[in-house]
């Protein structure tokens, strides 16, 4: 079984799949197309590719205009040139219409690396989240990717997406089913949960086992879908287990750890713990990013060991200003 694979390219291997199968697909792109795995499509389909360059904001209310003929419509790009720059053009020209349009943005995260700062979208989540329409999807790796666009396809309504840049880890195998608004419990347990999107996922199971060696036993749950989000499997592992850990390779404001609270707030208070980014990062390889900046293993161990003593000897320091592990 393949280890690890970047998640853009199993899109774009996807993406031509589904091409062959629908003749009313069509695909938008912005002068990123190798980078995307869109030019695989673009090679066998070019009456059905079209390529607008760096103009973000022409390519989605483009996107618009050929979803509004009846067309399934694909645009991607990168994340920090797909969802901030043509947000308006988002905003009025799909997601109020609802219109058939799927966004798939890749590079996502702090990832992308040595790209920096500029690169680096991590307030994508939050900025799809907030468009009423949209279903929000971050696949934990590549088959849960194939899936999550092959779902998207044939639903109707607007998509968002969100891809990484560099291979990883492989969690699922032969007879694994995605479906939308369903979370994914991938391992089980009683003393608390930790809930995590994209390639946290993996990191989260990598600290069940560690902390399975002190007899902790940790509920994992993939949240792939973010919007609409699991509230009865949030509030079933808040219930059950008494204590949550969200992980997320995006800011802390507005993304999973918020949906997440939100859910727990108004249903089944527990003590929380979220790993996230608190702000912009810099240039660097992807684990000295992800080391420097609080989204490790270890840091995801520390805020569970953190969460099991607020369970367990509640104090008044548990206020909202202590959420934020990092």
């Amino acid at each position: 079984m393949v280890t690890s694979i970047a998640t853009r390219e199993v899109y774009g291997k996807t993406l031509l799949d589904l091409g062959r199968e629908d003749p009313d697909l069509v695909v938008l792109g912005g002068d990123l197309n190798k980078s995307t795995f869109t030019h695989l499509f673009a090679q066998e389909f070019p009456e059905r590719f079209f390529d607008l360059g760096a103009a973000e904001q022409n390519i989605m209310s483009i996107a618009a205009g050929l979803a509004s003929c009846g067309k399934t419509v694909f645009a991607s790009t990168f994340a920090v040139f797909g969802t901030a720059r043509p947000f308006d053009q988002i905003r009025v020209g799909i997601s109020q219409p609802s219109l058939n349009v799927k966004i798939v943005c890749t590079h996502a995260g702090i990832i992308t690396g040595d790209d920096g700062i500029s690169a680096q979208s991590i307030e994508d989540v939050a900025l799809m989240c907030s468009l009423p329409s949209f279903t929000v999807v971050v696949p934990s790796d590549g088959p849960e990717t194939r899936q999550a666009v092959q779902a998207a396809s044939k639903a109707k309504g607007p998509f968002y997406i969100r891809l990484s840049r560099p291979p990883t880890p492989v969690i699922h195998s032969e007879g694994f089913s995605f479906h939308v608004g369903r979370a994914e419990t991938v391992r089980d347990g009683d003393s608390l949960t930790i809930i995590a999107c994209g390639i946290m996922v993996a990191t989260a199971l990598e600290v069940a086992k560690t902390l399975e060696r002190d007899g902790i036993q940790c509920r994992v749950i993939n949240m792939a879908t973010i919007k609409p989000i699991d509230q009865q499997v949030i509030t079933t592992a808040a219930t059950e287990t008494g204590a949550i850990v969200t992980a997320e390779e995006h800011y802390i404001h507005g993304g999973l750890g918020s949906i997440v609270a939100e859910v727990v707030a108004r249903t089944c208070p527990v003590p929380m713990e979220l790993i996230a980014l608190s702000g912009y990062t810099e240039s660097g390889t992807p684990q000295e990013l992800i080391d420097k900046y609080g989204l490790s293993a270890g840091h995801i161990e520390q805020a569970a060991r953190k969460v099991l003593s607020r369970k367990q000897a509640p104090t008044s320091e548990d206020t909202p200003r202590n959420l934020a592990s990092n």
